[in-house]
């Protein structure tokens, strides 16, 4: 007890200390969530699954930002890498409505398979990807915050990982000099992978992420593209299980004191064939305990499976959208 009231002090004195853009702008952050990644929108408009209102239904509900996943690779022009017309037109119906709600936008690029799978092969498309959206959104306020790549993993090594990150923030430096931009450690953003992170000292405009879905085989049982977490009825939430929860994220607490950088948990969640009842548990202590660190989140996702919102019946996940929202 009395090292966890030593903890919590410490954590209270060096997060007042902190200050600049990144935390002020990682606070405002605060609770997100991810959106239209997988929705039919951005192949054809008219069969959008995500409605402008549900922006509205998402700041009414506490929310503070969306995280857009993007999947900009398919759409660019193989021998230009440029992307149309109508793919911005997409992004800015969904940047410009969000921001009209008055929600932070994070734009990230979530083409990590591709990335992780053959780094140098697609590092063209990822230069050529930031070069656009940066020159794209430059004159947007600091409502808009970009994240390099999500979940870098594979052939994509921690050191190969801080070399593409220096050169992209390059990129986008060029005409966002002082955007917030968010980067993460290796390993599917793994927070056991932030020493192996290394940042710019002279960039202060930087958001560092990592994602927790820990255990995994209560947080993926059932899911089909895991199948080694097939099996089913696992629970959570002893004493001992909230424990090793709080023990992680002081420990990413500790690296963001000790490097002076705001923490964004950007993603988390547990799929739906779990129960509830203990989905809940953990969803609930993953965002109290985040907050109480002063990170901001994003819950992983509004809609397709781990699903906060039934938009065939319009209706929220109301269990999960308590455990999120909280009391």
């Amino acid at each position: 007890m009395k090292k966890l009231l030593l903890l919590l002090i410490i954590t209270s004195i060096s997060l007042s200390a902190q200050s600049g853009k990144a935390f002020e702008i990682n606070k405002k952050l605060g609770k997100g969530v991810n959106i239209i990644g997988y929705d039919p929108i951005w192949k054809n408009f008219d069969q959008k699954r995500f409605k402008e209102n549900y922006f509205t239904k998402l700041k009414d509900a506490g929310f503070n930002s969306v995280r857009i996943n993007l999947h900009a690779f398919s759409f660019m022009d193989k021998e230009t890498l440029l992307l149309p017309e109508s793919w911005f037109n997409t992004l800015d119906w969904a940047v410009n409505n969000a921001l009209k709600n008055n929600l932070l936008v994070i734009l990230d690029m979530h083409n990590f398979g591709e990335m992780g799978n053959a780094p140098e092969e697609n590092l063209p498309r990822l230069k050529a990807f930031w070069e656009q959206v940066a020159d794209h959104y430059q004159n947007y306020s600091d409502s808009v915050v970009f994240e390099i790549l999500n979940e870098p993993f594979g052939k994509l090594t921690d050191e190969l990982w801080n070399q593409y990150h220096k050169e992209l923030l390059q990129i986008i430096r060029r005409t966002n000099p002082e955007r917030i931009v968010i980067i993460g450690p290796g390993f599917w953003n793994n927070i056991y992978h932030l020493d192996a992170l290394t940042l710019p000292e002279d960039d202060k405009n930087l958001i560092v992420t990592v994602h927790y879905y820990l255990p995994m085989e209560f947080t993926h049982q059932g899911a089909s593209w895991t199948p080694e977490n097939s099996q089913l009825g696992i629970k959570w939430g002893s004493d001992e299980e909230i424990k090793k929860l709080r023990d992680d994220f002081s420990l990413v607490n500790q690296w963001a004191i000790k490097n002076n950088r705001p923490i964004l948990l950007g993603e988390f969640g547990a799929y739906d064939k779990g129960e509830m009842e203990y989905r809940v548990k953990y969803i609930y202590n993953v965002c109290r305990t985040a907050e109480e660190f002063g990170w901001s989140w994003a819950y992983w996702q509004f809609d397709s499976d781990f699903i906060l919102y039934f938009i065939g019946i319009e209706e929220w996940n109301a269990p999960i959208l308590n455990a999120l929202i909280g009391d």
